[in-house]
């Protein structure tokens, strides 16, 4: 899979960066990635789409190839870049039908893009995507109105993760099997180990997604989260890992049930079921999105 470097200076300062595939005719999908992972963590399932896509990905502030850009700019303005990024871009790619994926944060990022601009995609894939409840949404509010933001798991978590390793093996050896990263299939382990690390200055490797960054995603949340998702009319397919995050197939549940354009699917496997199972996501991704011609 051949993979050309795009870039876009943003109005914050800071430059975004990813990849595209060579324009070539075929269908064009936008995909967005997971928090603290990169677009090229997803290689085991981009390759398996890519046959009958071509592939337009995007880093996200402060992770892969972009900037670190300073404090983070939020999820909205994240969705509103992500789609400068793509209009900026988009046009090499001729007029083909264009079809949106995206990974947990990626997910969320993409149905409020969905949303804000139903005109740019025609079909949609979220896999896993975090949606925080409304009760999740105040409990966040609340902690950062009296001094405890970051203070949840996936927030502590992520603060607390390990950033510097002597060396690529070493990445490996304390990834493999746990946390985050346990049930992962071995070529998605070492797409991730491959391209969301970097050399440290200090020697050694680091993340390219700086915990803190990764924290301070998971510490805020989206502005107008559910009534944005409730405008959402583009034909799009969640699906949810069996063994994911408790909150999400419920809201998953809340957010189909409100719009008849929406439809879930539940498969084997924890948040990250398409790093466990790429050939089998590729599937259920490639028949949803070409489930009609265009």
């Amino acid at each position: 899979m051949h993979l050309h470097p795009w870039s876009l200076p943003v109005a914050e300062g800071f430059t975004l960066r990813g990849w595209h595939s060579e324009p070539s005719g075929k269908p064009l999908l936008h995909f967005l990635h997971g928090n603290g992972f990169c677009s090229r963590t997803y290689e085991p399932l981009l390759r398996r789409l890519s046959d009958d896509f071509d592939l337009w990905l995007g880093d996200f502030q402060g992770h892969g190839e972009s900037d670190h850009g300073g404090t983070f700019v939020g999820w909205n303005r994240s969705a509103e870049l992500a789609v400068q990024c793509f209009e900026s871009g988009r046009g090499a790619f001729g007029e083909v039908p264009r079809l949106a994926l995206g990974h947990s944060f990626g997910g969320v990022l993409t149905g409020l893009i969905l949303a804000e601009r139903p005109d740019l995609f025609q079909r949609a894939v979220l896999l896993d995507p975090v949606l925080f409840s409304p009760r999740m949404l105040m409990a966040m509010r609340f902690a950062a109105l009296f001094g405890q933001y970051g203070r949840h798991q996936m927030a502590r978590r992520a603060a607390a993760r390990r950033n510097h390793w002597p060396d690529r093996p070493a990445v490996r050896a304390n990834f493999e099997g746990r946390g985050i990263f346990k049930g992962w299939c071995e070529e998605a382990l070492d797409a991730h180990i491959e391209h969301a690390l970097r050399p440290a200055a200090d020697g050694g490797v680091e993340l390219k997604c700086r915990p803190s960054r990764e924290a301070e995603v998971f510490s805020s949340s989206p502005q107008r989260l559910w009534p944005t998702l409730r405008q959402v009319r583009t034909p799009t397919r969640v699906i949810h890992g069996r063994d994911s995050y408790a909150f999400i197939a419920p809201s998953v549940a809340r957010w189909c049930a409100a719009s008849p354009s929406l439809s879930e699917q539940t498969v084997d496997g924890g948040h990250c079921f398409m790093q466990e199972h790429p050939e089998h996501t590729a599937v259920l991704v490639r028949g949803f999105l070409l489930e009609q011609s265009f």
